[in-house]
Formats: structure tokens, C-alpha cells, sequence
């Protein structure tokens, strides 16, 4: 799971189907889709939002949203 993994690790995406609608909906428009590689940048305490770059660009994903995102490390 995406909100597994640690601060500077990569992974590549294989399923977002179990995300909100709404958010698959903004993922894809931001170009995150299955087979995308991200990487972790920050991680706020206390179950915050987890910083992801993807495709030059850094997003923000609430911890229980990127802990339904399925992705493999690399």
C-alpha cells in the first residue's frame, strides 16, 4: 500500500480501484494512474497526509486514502 511505504522509497501503482471516486477522478487527472511511478517524499506525524512526487510533480494523499492506492516497490 502506498501509505506503507517510507520517506525516499519507490513504488509503481497497480490498483487505485479502492480509493473514493472523487479521488481516482483527481488522480487521473493529475496523470497518477495504474503503472505510474511515485515516490514518497514526507510523511506528517500523527496519521497526516503523505507527500508522493509523480511525473515531476508533488501531491499530497490523505494516509487513508494512499493506504487504499495497491502499489509494488522498485
Amino acid at each position: 500500500m502506498l501509505g506503507q511505504l517510507n520517506v525516499g522509497e519507490k513504488g509503481r501503482i497497480k490498483d487505485i480501484s479502492g480509493t473514493d471516486r472523487l479521488v481516482r477522478r483527481r488522480l487521473l487527472d493529475l496523470g497518477i494512474s495504474v503503472g505510474s511511478e511515485v515516490c514518497i517524499k514526507c510523511s506528517m506525524p500523527f496519521g497526516g497526509p503523505v507527500m508522493v512526487e509523480s511525473c515531476g510533480q508533488c501531491i499530497a494523499i490523505r494516509r487513508k486514502e494512499a493506504l487504499r492506492i495497491e502499489v509494488e516497490r522498485i
